[in-house]
């Protein structure tokens, strides 16, 4: 259970931290951050920079500032950034890469949330005095909008190397990415192992209750320490976060768990006649479509104890993570089913 709720399906931020977490950041050992000085957390971004087969790592407070961080420390004023419309970094960010870099946001399409390598490179405009300078690439896996789609590399590989040929960086938000390794049966090195960088949320269905981590080149990294500053993300004796976060990444190894039972909240609702939108590949996320207003069903459940979330005017998302148990896929399932006249199948 987490806060008013029985179950809380709106999304994986919502887990709280484990008593043996809570005791770990008590006792984390810390030192001032900014110094350089703090072992847990030079002790996370190492962990995290080795996981993902790169030099170095930065830890920040969140998700939405690692990819700001990544974004300024890879353009210029003026530059251009390539990124699918429908990408965490430009639907909600509050407009923060044009704001804080001065890049240009150049939106493409493609089937769940990645473009294809010929899309980026029809899009690249050759040198001129009137064209933006091309300078980023920005992949995000898995993908949020797309249902929480994990992207293998035979689709993000052709992109990557494009991009490269192209002569741009390429940062991935990995916000989920252990998601897409498990999914996928795959390392989280071998997703992103040509990437320039890569952002890795700790605050999602890792479990922790705050904090991201950046991880790229060493010099890479020396840059983004700077944008971290300018951003306020210098957080001193933060080794007391840094801890729950290195223990949020042995979660890694339950995520199975997570997605097979989103397999089996998808295939209840499903058999009660509801549609879905489903990835090729799922991981922790169901969405379903409402014939009518989606908040008119996001209240209907609420009242019964089950939060939802919405992810348009018709479409609702749910998200499980390690606070939702089989009795809570249970209530879910039964709530659901005492709200047929929101499935347009219903007789």
């Amino acid at each position: 259970m987490t806060g008013q709720y029985a179950v809380d399906l709106r999304s994986d931020t919502v887990t709280r931290p484990s008593a043996a977490m809570r005791r770990a950041m008590a006792e984390a050992e810390v030192g001032d951050d900014v110094y350089g000085e703090d072992p847990t957390v030079n002790r996370l971004e190492q962990t995290l920079a080795e996981l993902l087969g790169k030099a170095a790592g930065l830890f920040v407070p969140s998700g939405t500032m690692a990819n700001q961080v990544a974004i300024l420390s890879h353009t210029e004023r003026g530059d251009e950034l390539f990124i699918h419309r429908d990408s965490h970094a430009y639907y909600y960010e509050g407009a923060a890469a044009t704001l804080w870099s001065g890049a240009m946001l150049t939106l493409l399409d493609g089937d769940e949330g990645l473009f294809s390598a010929e899309a980026l490179q029809n899009a690249v405009r050759p040198p001129n005095i009137h064209h933006p300078h091309p300078r980023l690439v920005a992949i995000e896996n898995t993908h949020n909008r797309s249902g929480g789609a994990a992207l293998p590399p035979n689709r993000v590989d052709p992109v990557i190397e494009a991009a490269h040929e192209l002569g741009l960086q390429v940062h991935v938000d990995g916000a989920r990415l252990f998601n897409a390794a498990q999914a996928l049966n795959i390392s989280p090195a071998r997703l992103v192992q040509d990437a320039d960088s890569v952002s890795i949320c700790l605050s999602k269905g890792l479990g922790a209750p705050v904090g991201s981590v950046l991880v790229g080149s060493s010099e890479f990294i020396t840059k983004a320490r700077t944008y971290r500053k300018w951003l306020g993300g210098g957080m001193r004796q933060a080794g007391v976060l840094a801890a729950a976060g290195l223990m949020a990444l042995e979660n890694r190894h339950r995520l199975a768990d997570d997605h097979a039972r989103a397999g089996r909240l998808l295939n209840g609702l499903l058999d009660m006649g509801y549609d879905a939108w489903v990835p090729e590949v799922p991981t922790n996320m169901v969405m379903i479509e409402t014939p009518s207003s989606a908040d008119e069903l996001v209240e209907a459940a609420a009242k019964e104890g089950v939060a939802l979330g919405t992810m348009g005017l018709r479409r609702i998302r749910l998200v499980t993570h390690l606070d939702v148990d089989d009795a809570g896929i249970d209530k879910a399932l039964d709530t659901f089913s005492r709200l047929r006249t929101f499935n347009r199948h219903a007789g």
